[in-house]
């Protein structure tokens, strides 16, 4: 196998596949036991930072394997270089991530059940159901005995009325099948009464839903001289910044060790930046919709649910793809052709000025910026992911949403008042977005602080007589706990990443700000759990925790929601001075 570039690239396909056969030799896997991701197992920090010996790093992958006969799942460690098991440890009572051979198969259980071909008989007419389509769902946890004791899945069901049409038009509102995926049957079929089926047609695909916008000329990004970034491997140099493309069945889309040269020195930024999960938690708290409350990340993967960007990416330019290295649930290759696009864009202005004393001479800065952006679709969504490096420094995240909302079906003449009607008989519920990122700082070094910083008035008195005054105010954040707090927009809050014993050349410490865009708070009762448990009663609570290591923010609703991080200039001064946070 070939040495990779850096020790954080992604497995190879033969690195992959040479995991999977030790776990298979070492009798951790069997007939029953499905591979629900084999992903790098990173080096340790410190031999990363060190910058040398990076050859001599031995290749390891983390597995994580769930056995259907017994209803277990096993983490294991694997030398891949040494073709040995380095450990591994077996729980019950816990679900890893539906894998995608499970999706297929429990469609196929679900079509070929003759329960749930007899409810849709009943309630539908439907006799045969080569026109149902059938989406997996989690089945959750709602203090049920069997769903701490099963693999279950709750799937939502459609009606195509013919193989290309789009079925989540014509929801299946009366019935709900459930299946255990451990078995691969049906163990009932939930009835709701006859909710007919939507009856206006929801066709997306070109020439059937009617003619296309007129009048759009061709639009041509040309790069005569080739790209401005230089790719080794999975590693990236763009305009001073050096980094390491990531992806794994999880989590998708992963940077690492993210650094910008300056001065001929490259600084380190960024160790890590990964989505960890998404809750999707919808608000209608109706019998067949309640239950909807996905965790995107966990419960699918959004390594495992990317697209192959080969047709349709919607990149211009120059693009530069990367393959991501999988397999599926029975360990056999799965490779992602084209899983990352990278390309840049002009991002118009950066910094302008003239001077009116000066008109012939105005200054003016393009901006250029790199896109590293992967796509993954969940059934009916698309989640796209987009990383942007800046030549100011600047590094910016986006979720774009798009795809298809998943529907309810209504009774003739009804409406909702948890959701919006599209069409007779049909409405989208109302839900949420919730996107959770790790941030693993390393700004100069692994001495790194955080604070939180709200802007606020100076009180009145002798040094406020005009009543104008107001200041930044950092308060250190030393625990998860005291870390906790919501989206302050009153006090237009902040976040600050500081490294307090590099300063700057002004003398502060270094940092980087993290600043939320468009943003939302969870809607969920005063009386949820994790509200009682944090100690808020506030309705608008948001909970961004910040490890000792490793740095988390919470990211928001998407549909072309993210946050930016920001250089910062400077910090304030005199009493208001950055402090180390203890050791």
């Amino acid at each position: 196998m070939t040495a990779p570039t850096h020790p954080l690239e992604p497995l190879s396909a033969a690195e992959v596949a040479a995991a999977v056969a030790v776990l298979k030799d070492a009798g951790l896997a069997t007939p029953t036991t499905r591979f629900v991701s084999v992903a790098l197992r990173e080096p340790p920090k410190a031999a990363v930072h060190a910058g040398t010996g990076w050859d001599a790093l031995p290749r390891e992958a983390f597995a994580v394997l769930f056995d259907n006969a017994t209803n277990t799942a096993t983490e294991a460690a694997v030398s891949v270089t040494h073709r040995t098991v380095l450990s591994s440890r077996t729980f019950t009572g816990v679900q890893p991530t539906m894998t995608i051979d499970e999706q297929v198969e429990c469609e196929q259980a679900v079509l070929t059940s003759p329960a749930f071909r007899a409810a849709l008989e009943k309630h539908y007419g439907i006799t045969d159901p080569a026109l149902v389509m059938v989406d997996i769902w989690s089945a959750g946890n709602y203090g049920e005995p069997e769903e701490s004791q099963r693999r279950l899945a709750r799937p939502l069901c459609f009606v195509r009325t013919d193989p290309t049409d789009n079925g989540y038009a014509r929801p299946i509102e009366g019935i709900r099948p459930v299946v255990d995926l451990n078995t691969m049957e049906v163990i009932r079929v939930e009835e709701y009464g006859p909710v007919p089926l939507p009856p206006t047609p929801g066709n997306y695909a070109a020439g059937r839903a009617g003619p296309t916008r007129a009048g759009i000329k061709p639009l041509e990004i040309t790069q005569p001289d080739g790209p401005s970034f230089d790719v080794d491997g999975y590693t990236v140099r763009w305009q001073n910044w050096t980094f390491t493309i990531g992806f794994n069945a999880r989590e998708g889309l992963t940077l690492h060790h993210l650094r910008y040269r300056d001065g001929g020195k490259d600084r380190s930024v960024l160790y890590r930046a990964s989505l960890t999960e998404m809750v999707v938690p919808y608000g209608d708290p109706g019998p067949t919709q309640f239950r909807k409350n996905a965790f995107d990340v966990g419960e699918y993967g959004m390594g495992m649910c990317a697209n192959s960007l080969t047709l349709g990416c919607d990149c211009l330019g120059h693009i530069r793809y990367f393959d991501a290295h999988l397999c599926d649930s029975r360990g056999r290759p799965l490779t992602v052709k084209n899983a990352v696009c990278m390309h840049e864009e002009d991002y118009g202005i950066l910094w302008k000025h003239t001077d009116r004393r000066l008109p012939d001479a105005p200054e003016v800065r393009r901006s250029r910026r790199l896109v590293v952006s992967s796509v993954s679709t969940v059934e009916n969504y698309e989640y796209g992911f987009f990383w942007y490096l800046y030549q100011d420094g600047n590094i910016q995240l986006e979720v774009k949403l798009t795809g298809i909302l998943s529907l309810g079906a209504l009774p003739p003449g009804e409406t909702s008042r948890y959701g919006a009607t599209i069409a007779p008989q049909l409405y989208a519920p109302v839900h949420q977005h919730f996107f959770n990122v790790r941030l693993d700082f390393d700004l100069d070094g692994v001495n790194n602080s955080v604070y939180r910083v709200d802007v606020l008035p100076d009180p009145p008195g002798p040094a406020n007589p005009h009543g104008n005054a107001f200041a930044a105010m950092p308060t250190l954040l030393e625990t998860e706990s005291q870390a906790r707090g919501n989206l302050k927009l009153e006090t237009a809050r902040t976040w600050k990443v500081v490294n307090p014993s590099v300063l700057n050349a002004v003398g502060e410490p270094v940092g980087y700000k993290f600043v939320p865009m468009d943003n939302s708070v969870p809607m969920a009762s005063p009386d949820a759990w994790w509200r009682k448990r944090a100690g808020f009663v506030n309705h608008h609570v948001w909970v961004t925790p910040f490890a000792e290591d490793e740095r988390y923010a919470a990211g928001a609703e998407g549909g072309g929601e993210g946050w930016v991080l920001r250089r910062v200039a400077r910090v304030e001064a005199g009493s208001r001075r950055l402090q180390p946070a203890p050791a």
